[in-house]
């Protein structure tokens, strides 16, 4: 309680001492230094709040302007991006534009190789026109065919004289004799006996028959007449294939040495006795190459010789067969090809082939 007393009278007497007394002689002046006071203390009030108004003003236009300054700043950077983006697209247009030049410059040389085409496509078209022009004239294609009928015809008049001069005719019932058509057993063909029986009859030449076989020695007991006859027999087909070949403008690629019963047939390839490095490259027979030639008739105690030269002879006849379209009987027919050969040379298809 007495604690409660002490501050009640400490108020009071703070009280007392804050009221100031003022006399009344001195009333007035300080009625009117207060009221100074208080007009100095609103225009303090006034300045204040105007002052407080102008710093939000300039905080504002603080604010603002540094709102503005960032986005000037991204501005900036957008710009210098768009100035990256433009040199980037100035480079990429500078190479689009040589490439464009380049393709330009090719496309107009294209088109000057397609003028200079185009003119003589016109001057190849305009020659192919002359030439068919001159085709369906009178000595154009027509007149060529007509020649080549006269020449077959001619060549066929030919080739029917030497039907007559070498008769190849088939005689029947004679099952003994066979024709002189292949090699000896280690020959290509395969066939150890170098036979083929004749069902149907044996071809013979002029009356001659091929019966004697070049692929055995001779003995004692050898009938040199049919030697002798076989060896005039292929004569007559050599002599006969050689004109053929004459009357038909074909080179052979065997050629023939006449003689009659005595005749060779000539062989570029290379000698037997040629090492293996002679045949690393093959080369087309020169004329500075010397043949070697094989008799078509027994010759001494060699029968080898005159088998391959029989071979050789049939390879003629299939050499000319092929040129006239028709395949050969195979290498065991000599007088069977001649006589097919004839046949097919003396018929009306080779006229009109």
């Amino acid at each position: 309680m007495e604690s409660k007393k002490k501050a009640v009278e400490e108020k009071t007497k703070n009280r007392e001492e804050k009221v100031k007394i003022v006399q009344w002689e001195d009333f007035q002046q300080e009625l009117a230094r207060l009221s100074s006071l208080s007009s100095a203390l609103s225009e303090a009030n006034q300045k204040k709040s105007l002052i407080q108004e102008k710093l939000n003003s300039h905080l504002q236009l603080e604010a603002e302007s540094l709102s503005r300054s960032n986005k000037l700043d991204e501005m900036r950077e957008n710009l210098e991006a768009r100035k990256l983006v433009m040199g980037n697209m100035s480079m990429r247009s500078k190479v689009v534009q040589e490439k464009a030049k380049k393709q330009e410059e090719q496309l107009n040389s294209e088109i000057r190789s397609l003028l200079m085409a185009g003119t003589s496509l016109s001057v190849a078209s305009r020659s192919l026109q002359e030439a068919n022009n001159s085709l369906a004239g009178e000595r154009g294609y027509g007149h060529l065919r007509n020649l080549q009928k006269l020449l077959r015809m001619r060549q066929q008049f030919m080739v029917s004289q030497i039907s007559l001069l070498y008769p190849v005719k088939v005689v029947t019932g004679l099952t003994c004799e066979q024709e002189l058509e292949s090699f000896s057993g280690s020959s290509k063909s395969g066939n150890p006996s170098g036979l083929k029986p004749l069902d149907a009859g044996s071809l013979t030449i002029s009356g001659l028959q091929l019966t004697v076989l070049p692929f055995k020695k001779l003995s004692f007991f050898t009938d040199k007449k049919e030697v002798q006859r076989s060896a005039t027999a292929l004569g007559y087909v050599a002599h006969a294939v050689s004109l053929i070949a004459f009357y038909l403008e074909i080179p052979l690629r065997y050629p023939l040495r006449l003689g009659g019963s005595r005749t060779y047939i000539c062989d570029y390839a290379p000698s037997v006795e040629s090492t293996s490095s002679d045949f690393t490259s093959i080369s087309l027979p020169s004329s500075s190459s010397k043949p070697m030639e094989f008799p078509l008739f027994l010759e001494g105690q060699d029968t080898t010789r005159s088998a391959y030269a029989v071979f050789l002879l049939n390879k003629d006849l299939e050499q000319l067969l092929n040129f006239i379209g028709v395949e050969s009987l195979g290498p065991r027919h000599v007088l069977a090809n001649l006589k097919e050969l004839l046949n097919n040379i003396l018929s009306q298809e080779y006229i009109n082939s």
